[in-house]
């Protein structure tokens, strides 16, 4: 019996990558937010937006894809757990790197752009 209405090879799939990240379900807190955006009456009655907490880690994902609660809850596992796996195999420095690089190449381009109008202004 599959618990997120998924295939049975993705749920497996998953559920194994949990015991390789060493992430077991008492670890995850799960609460359900009623989504936001079109759908009226409908909307506001069912709660399919999932947000789960990783407890030891403090990371929280939110989840609302899709119309189905189970499909979010499966989308929702899976996010947090990229997450986890960026921290623990070190993805965050380089991406923090990754990052910061290119907003010193917009800082850089911004104060060029900058200088040209000043340039011109002073030639006129």
């Amino acid at each position: 019996m599959s618990i997120f209405k998924v295939s049975s090879r993705k749920e497996q799939a998953l559920l194994q990558r949990m015991k390789e990240l060493n992430i077991c379900e008492d670890d995850i807190e799960e609460t359900f937010i009623r989504a936001s955006g079109p759908g009226g009456q409908k909307t506001n009655k069912t709660s399919s937006c999932v947000s789960l907490r990783h407890i030891p880690t403090n990371i929280i994902v939110k989840c609302q894809r899709e119309r189905s609660q189970a499909l979010n809850r499966f989308l929702a596992r899976r996010h947090l757990l990229d997450q986890i796996e960026r921290i623990q195999k070190g993805y965050v420095k380089e991406e923090s790197l990754r990052i910061e690089k290119i907003r010193n190449r917009k800082r850089i381009r911004a104060k060029r752009v900058k200088e040209k109008k000043t340039a011109s202004k002073t030639r006129q």
